[in-house]
């Protein structure tokens, strides 16, 4: 077999047990054990040496896991064991896990001496200076708390949601909706009688600015929205 192969594998005292794994869907999978393990493997079988090609005996798979059956034993290794991926993946995936936890900041992020955004090279250039390190296994919201205590000696942040009140005209009401999905969610919402809509928005704090540009330029600059009240760090 190739040396390149993605596997995943478990050590039971002397025994080693392997699987040849598909890396993006083998992550998943370790986190949404509920899905289909076919898609994450790529032979259904077990082996001792996969690299050799060598399976494992099924009398030890009975004594150390009670089953034979591959498909049961390879979702105890996805689950318990160890993914390994070639460097080259791994590399892969620590940039798309750096890319979704910038993201993170960038939307929820601002500056606690204006209120403002940090713009996203400021975000990336302070995560190259505190030498972050990227896991690239770990969900990205669970290491945003840690990253954020690296960043803010030399960025200062704090992650907030804010409310906004909005008014649109009745003329652009039917697509408010989809616009407040794609930034948040809507707290409260009432209709008037000529066909207006009014309500209370909850967006990420980063975004702000971005949700005014896009609702201005959806109305044509009729809409209002005003700040309510920003919710979540003090400091």
């Amino acid at each position: 077999m190739s040396e390149t192969l993605n596997l995943a594998r478990i050590k039971k005292g002397s025994d080693v047990f392997e699987i040849v794994v598909n890396p993006d869907q083998a992550i998943y999978y370790r986190h949404h054990p509920e899905t289909n393990i076919r898609d994450a493997i790529v032979y259904p079988k077990i082996y001792s040496d996969a690299k050799k090609g060598l399976l494992a005996p099924e009398q030890r798979m009975q004594a150390v896991f009670g089953t034979t059956d591959a498909l049961e034993v390879a979702k105890l290794i996805l689950t318990k064991g160890q993914i390994q991926v070639s460097a080259e993946h791994r590399q892969k995936l620590q940039e798309q896990k750096r890319h979704r936890i910038i993201d993170i900041i960038r939307r929820q992020g601002v500056d606690p001496r204006t209120n403002a955004p940090h713009p996203l090279t400021r975000i990336e250039n302070a995560m190259k200076e505190a030498k972050v390190r990227i896991d690239e296994y770990s969900p990205a919201e669970q290491q945003v708390p840690e990253i954020l205590k690296a960043l803010r000696p030399i960025l200062p942040i704090k992650m907030v949601t804010k409310e906004l009140s909005v008014t649109v005209p009745a003329q652009y009401a039917p697509k408010i909706h989809p616009l407040v999905k794609t930034y948040g969610k809507i707290l409260k919402e009432r209709w008037e009688s000529d066909g207006s809509w009014n309500g209370t928005v909850e967006i990420p704090g980063g975004l702000e600015m971005e949700f005014y540009d896009k609702l201005n330029g959806m109305t044509h600059g009729h809409a209002q929205a005003t700040l309510v009240t920003t919710k979540g760090e003090t400091t």
